[in-house]
């Protein structure tokens, strides 16, 4: 048998440099944050590493084989909302809700398994048509909108508890290493998975059963996903349709990334473990650092870029065996992608040293506030962080102001844990889902740490204060009288919202339509559509209110990028439909001149984002008594408190006699 076909645990050449990267990395992230290399910290990092290295472990052997499933993320969304519903809505205990979660694990591993091995279809048509079949189901089930929490501590145990000290699941992962090992690297199976991957025809013709062992592995991923989609729940203690939206892309990255060949016959799992490590060292310590989220997938997509660039130029050269006479050759390749790694690293190194250079004396005897939004894309956010800056310099505090690029849960769980790690004076966080982010909110608050909510709220016991920008009635309620106002005689009205599961919007249509029924009954909403904060996709969606439901008269909008959305396809429609909502008056200027938008309601968000760190600085100091009834915030003055809100004030109302008076 040729030696290719007799894998061993040995490192290869670019694992070896893989290996020496991480090392590196490691060394940095050290220097750069004291709290890098702490035990608390490491095992944070294994923690975090489970979900997405299932998915890596399970993917490896399909690589190797030549093939791909794109389709184990959604998997995992499938997987975790029917282990929600079975346990909220179809009241099974925990143990019969995983069961009949993982049977639907096993029939989606099962589907892609029949479809690539006997029906013999491509494996990256068949796995991208079951990414969308999975993920619209686990939509249809939820309506995008539907999330699932409370589960009991004893299943929370599984995510989020200890074991001798280090994260439960972290012992199921190993267990999984070790049987993929097994598999792959002292299993026939193993050696016949490499031969498929090098010549599927000429494993066949040598007796090699390759169906059998092709259904094995995309069954086998399917399974593994659903074990992950269990953990990712009790994890984050929640479950919803969007759950493991782009692990099935990370998951490949860490294994081509840890040498296994993208062409097939190649790689091995302790390549897999070694890339997976990789990239959660890397996000850990940019975390720790506080340096932007983004930065994470900029240094990974250079580092695959030169992975899959030296895997391409070894194919080029005749050097995918590794018989002694190509051995000396091999060094072009790893050379290669050494020297461009080093630029890469020593690149990185400079990037550090000049950014901790910067704050490394501040950040030691300033207070640290850590404010979170909720996408750090979206305008509105990009308004408050102005004013949160602004504050910032006033106090004479460090500000680290970071979050999901898009509405992402797990993500801010994920940068509230380092912030923990960190030992931040103050965690502000404007939430996407208070019942994933409570709990790790509360174990910020064991840590002595204030924490504070915006925007959102989350659980009552979770933080300290919620600093209200405007209660969700007095919002819904100047929405719906001004619809009220535009349309005396009445008529249909539709809302296009952020993301269905957004919960304070959803406490704001919940008060609208309390609004019309009580004090204007000759409004009735005709529907509610999504735009996920998305311009243009609000643009698309009110194109298709207007098809849909040619009677709608006004468009209300509640999500800051949405109303210049709806004010364009209407004003390219040139229909007589008006325009409200709620958003910034710098991005709706043009159309309320025009007349196509008539009124806009919001807070300045400016005062908002200075509240964020102002509050956050008063609380981590301690100089918000129990029982004030009033703070006096800077700039703001003194600001009413409610019990555990902090009140910014009554919502504006914008038109064209005020809008070229306001700069947010």
């Amino acid at each position: 048998m040729f030696p290719s076909l007799r894998p061993k645990l040995n490192l290869t050449g670019i694992q070896w440099i893989l290996a020496a990267a991480l090392l590196v990395e490691g060394a940095i992230f050290a220097f750069a944050s004291p709290a890098f290399f702490t035990w608390t910290n490491l095992l944070e990092i294994l923690r975090f590493s489970v979900e997405l290295g299932l998915l890596a472990v399970a993917l490896t052997p399909i690589l190797i084989t030549g093939g791909i499933d794109l389709s184990v993320g959604s998997t995992l969304g499938l997987v975790a909302v029917i282990f929600g519903m079975a346990w909220h809505n179809f009241h099974l205990s925990i143990p019969a809700a995983m069961s009949l979660a993982l049977l639907v694990a096993c029939v989606c591993g099962f589907l892609n398994a029949v479809l690539i091995a006997r029906l013999r279809l491509p494996s990256l048509i068949i796995t991208l048509g079951t990414y969308s079949l999975y993920r619209g189901v686990a939509e249809g089930i939820t309506h995008a909108a539907q999330s699932y929490t409370g589960y009991p501590s004893t299943f929370l145990l599984l995510g989020q508890g200890y074991l001798w000290g280090i994260p439960i699941q972290v012992f199921l992962f190993a267990f999984f290493i070790l049987l993929y090992a097994v598999l792959l690297h002292r299993s026939i199976v193993g050696r016949s998975l490499y031969a498929i991957g090098l010549n599927m025809e000429g494993a066949q013709y040598a007796g090699i059963p390759v169906r059998r062992y092709l259904m094995l592995i995309y069954f086998l991923s399917g399974l593994v996903a659903g074990i992950a989609a269990i953990i990712n729940v009790a994890h984050l203690g929640l479950a919803k349709s969007d759950l493991g939206t782009g692990f099935e892309l990370q998951a490949i990255t860490a294994i081509v990334i840890g040498g296994t060949s993208v062409f097939g016959g190649r790689g091995d799992i302790l390549g897999t473990v070694l890339g997976l490590l990789f990239l959660c060292v890397l996000q850990n310590g940019l975390h720790l650092m506080a340096l932007p989220s983004e930065v994470t997938g900029v240094l990974t997509g250079v580092l695959l870029l030169l992975v899959v660039s030296a895997d391409l130029l070894r194919e080029k050269m005749g050097l995918r065996g590794s018989d002694d006479r190509s051995a000396k050759k091999n060094w072009i390749p790893f050379a290669s992608a050494g020297g461009v790694l080093a630029v890469f690293l020593f690149a990185s190194v400079l990037f550090v040293i000049r950014k901790t250079h910067g704050n490394a004396e501040s950040s030691h005897r300033r207070p640290v506030i850590a404010v979170m939004p909720k996408a750090k894309g979206d305008p509105y956010f990009i308004s408050a962080r102005a004013g949160a800056e602004q504050a910032a310099k006033e106090l004479g505090v460090d500000l680290i102001w970071d979050g999901p690029t898009s509405l992402d849960a797990s993500m801010q769980n994920e940068l509230v844990e380092s912030w923990i790690t960190r030992g931040v004076d103050a965690i502000v966080v404007a939430v996407e889902n208070k019942g994933s982010i409570s709990t790790v909110l509360r174990k910020a608050r064991q840590h002595h740490i204030a924490v504070l909510t915006w925007d959102a709220d989350a659980e009552e016991n979770a933080r300290d204060y919620f600093l209200n920008q405007a209660t969700p009635e007095a919002i819904a309620n100047t929405l719906t009288d001004e619809a009220a106002r535009l349309l005396p005689n009445g008529g249909q009205f539709a809302i296009i919202t952020g993301a269905l599961s957004a919960e304070n919007q959803n406490q704001w249509i919940a008060f609208i339509k309390d609004r019309v029924a009580t004090k204007h009954p000759q409004l009735k909403l005709a529907t509610v559509l999504p735009s996920d904060d998305d311009r243009d996709k609000a643009f698309s969606q009110t194109q298709n209110i207007m098809k849909v439901y040619p009677e709608v008269k006004l468009v209300m909008a509640i999500s800051a990028p949405a109303v210049p959305g709806a004010a364009e396809a209407v004003q390219q429609s040139r229909r007589p439909v008006d325009v409200i909502g709620l958003s910034l008056p710098t991005i709706c200027k043009p159309y309320i001149h025009d007349g196509v938008v008539q009124t806009i309601v919001l807070w300045n968000t400016r005062d908002l984002g200075y509240l964020t760190v102002y509050a956050g600085w008063l609380d981590s100091q301690k100089k918000i008594p129990p029982s004030a009834t009033s703070i006096t915030a800077g700039r703001l003055g003194s600001l009413e408190v409610w019990g555990s809100e902090i009140v910014l004030g009554a919502p504006m109302i914008i038109d064209k006699s005020n809008i070229d008076h306001l700069d947010f």
